[in-house]
């Protein structure tokens, strides 16, 4: 994996243990030589994990909106700065550019990321690792979610393990580096769905 795209807020959480956990994600990638794509903005754990990664002397491609351009909100610290039009144009871009993804706290957007991921996993867009950093519990929720969906029938058994779930950045690469694609929609037969 030389680049893996971050999905994560661009809140500032009072809690500061999450701007903590941004620069340590950043960091941990610079130092196994991941570079980082991300969202292209400047604030909340979105700043901190570009900034940390930069200061480690890594790599930080930040894709961002026109729109969030317009208002100011453009990290133009990053190695580079791609502007595209719209939200699936930048979502493309995090898919072509990297070789993986990691979900670390965030809200909405975050969470549209997340899933894109792993339904275009499903369906066989791409076959990249989908990670899911689960630190400070902040996940639980979600991870119990996707269980519930698993043993309910909506998410089929091949696809259970799609997203990868750990609460270190380090047990996590160390998974996604031994990541097995999975069986996916389009190589299935009707009666398989």
């Amino acid at each position: 994996m030389k680049r893996l795209a971050v999905y994560c807020g661009s809140a500032t959480p009072e809690d500061t243990r999450y701007i903590e956990l941004a620069r340590q994600v950043g960091t941990t990638l610079t130092e196994r030589g991941i570079g980082v794509v991300y969202g292209g903005g400047k604030a909340g754990l979105m700043g901190a994990i570009a900034d940390a990664t930069l200061k480690a002397g890594g790599e930080v491609i930040g894709i961002i909106p026109q729109a969030l351009v317009d208002m100011e909100v453009a990290n133009t610290d990053c190695t580079e700065l791609h502007v595209v039009q719209t939200m699936h144009q930048r979502k493309q871009a995090f898919t072509d550019l990297s070789d993986g993804f990691i979900t670390i706290p965030g809200g909405v957007g975050t969470m549209d990321e997340l899933w894109e991921a792993i339904s275009w996993a499903q369906l066989g867009y791409h076959q990249k690792p989908v990670g899911l950093l689960n630190a400070l519990g902040y996940y639980d929720g979600l991870v119990a979610f996707n269980s519930h969906m698993a043993e309910t029938g909506f998410v089929r058994e091949a696809h259970r393990g799609i997203m990868i779930v750990s609460e270190t950045i380090e047990e996590l690469l160390d998974k996604m580096a031994n990541h097995q694609p999975a069986r996916t929609i389009v190589q299935m037969r009707a009666e398989d769905l």
